[in-house]
């Protein structure tokens, strides 16, 4: 048969595995259920405004290097904007900035983080005690434990808990210090500020999501391969892919990219699920249209705001983008009642927004956003390529990559499931990724 591929999923796990396979001359389908790539990475035309919005704003880090590669490959690195700076804002609109010097290890963000005014000297101190703790930890170890308890071990002020640790975790892991698993937020700690300068980076899509998949159709159509659109999988069988509206796809590899609940209704591992104990974690994003501009920042982190980030979409001043990760306390809530409550929250922060008006507001709430990294999950997730029973390789940012629920994440998995796939196709590929740990 033909070297012909079936990839199920066109988010960036499936993305990530369809290119790598085409890259290596590989025909491959990919199979999308929705109308644009990207899963919960992607836009959605929306019908009452007729913009393109992404589900949730999603942000890069320099660490994210191979998430970086593939914006690379695909011809679109240029859509990203990238910055050093971190500015935080308290109540009443009082600033503080920081940012990542050049200089090793524990010593990056100690000339900024002196400065920053919304913690005390207790609180900077508390701070300086954890980073160098993190920095030699086996986090792998502390795998069973979770974050808080770790960091508790580290003498932390309640302040510095609050208005540092809180928003660092929540946002980069979607759980909250008490509940995600210290391996996971030891990952944060060490990337983001024992990496240096440059792997303290923040790149921001300056375009809708969806715009940096539109190259994936060429690249795969030029390997003979296609993307396909509207395609909901039923099954999986040892060399086929079917679809509800009937399509069977014949291939010689099977990659499944699909979000843990749709993977535990299709695939087994040694005849249980994939996923097993996997529960999920919300994230609230909410876009917001001003008459006038009120964000002139990039972005911007709301210290002890129900909201942690808001962004300047596009870098539009006028155009905000509030985000609240882990967002279980906002579930529930109409969207009248959400749209008030954060504008009104992006007024106590940004005072120029109290005299500005709203011309629309859309949330959108995604219920099971990311995974939840708890320690009883973390030690169970599957291997990225691990093989599964319907005779497939498993992909996905839940997989064992060691890293969050992330777009790195689910790049790597990716490219680990491919390369598990083109091994079973007698290539051997210098391109597998392997877990970092």
């Amino acid at each position: 048969m033909e070297r012909r591929a079936v990839v199920v999923g066109g988010g960036l796990a499936g993305i990530a595995a369809a290119v790598m396979l085409a890259d290596h001359g590989v025909a491959v389908t990919l199979l999308e259920a929705r109308r644009r790539l990207g899963g919960r990475a992607g836009s959605f035309e929306d019908p009452r405004t007729g913009e393109v919005l992404d589900n949730c704003q999603h942000v890069a880090m320099g660490a994210c290097r191979v998430y970086v590669q593939l914006l690379e490959r695909l011809g679109v690195a240029h859509m990203m904007a990238w910055g050093t700076r971190q500015t935080w804002i308290e109540r009443g609109g009082r600033r503080s900035t920081l940012r990542a010097a050049p200089l090793p290890g524990t010593w990056a963000y100690a000339p900024s983080l002196a400065l920053a005014r919304f913690l005390s000297m207790g609180d900077k101190a508390s701070i300086a005690r954890a980073v160098r703790a993190a920095r030699d930890v086996n986090r792998v170890s502390l795998r069973d434990v979770v974050f808080l308890e770790w960091l508790e071990a580290t003498s932390p002020t309640p302040r510095a808990i609050a208005r540092f640790w809180e928003p660092l975790i929540v946002s980069a892991c979607n759980l909250s210090p008490a509940r995600v698993s210290a391996e996971v937020g030891l990952h944060v700690v060490q990337g983001a500020l024992l990496g240096g300068a440059r792997d303290a980076r923040i790149g921001v899509p300056t375009a809708p999501l969806s715009s940096l998949y539109e190259p994936v159709g060429k690249v795969l159509e030029a390997a003979g391969g296609r993307v396909v659109h509207g395609a909901r999988v039923i099954g999986i069988e040892p060399g086929r892919v079917m679809c509800a509206d009937g399509a069977v796809y014949a291939c010689v590899a099977v990659v499944c990219a699909l979000d843990p609940a749709s993977a535990n209704r299709l695939v087994t591992i040694d005849g249980g699920h994939p996923y097993a104990g996997v529960s999920f974690s919300p994230i609230l994003g909410v876009h917001v249209r001003y008459d006038r501009p009120v964000l002139d920042v990039p972005h911007a982190v709301l210290v002890e705001g129900g909201v942690q980030w808001v962004f300047a979409k596009a870098g539009d001043p006028c155009m905000v983008h509030a985000v609240a990760s882990a967002a279980d306390a906002w579930v529930g809530l109409g969207e009248k009642e959400i749209v008030e409550r954060v504008v009104a929250e992006i007024g106590e922060y940004l005072p120029i927004a109290r005299g500005a008006s709203v011309r629309w507001a859309r949330p959108v709430l995604e219920r099971r956003a990311t995974f939840a990294a708890t320690p009883d999950f973390q030690g169970s997730r599957p291997g990225a390529g691990r093989y599964a029973d319907q005779g497939c390789f498993l992909a996905g940012d839940a997989t064992a990559t060691g890293w969050p629920a992330t777009m790195e994440g689910a790049v790597r998995s990716g490219r680990g499931a491919a390369g598990a796939a083109l091994l079973s196709l007698g290539e051997i590929s210098g391109a597998t990724d392997r877990p970092e740990r």
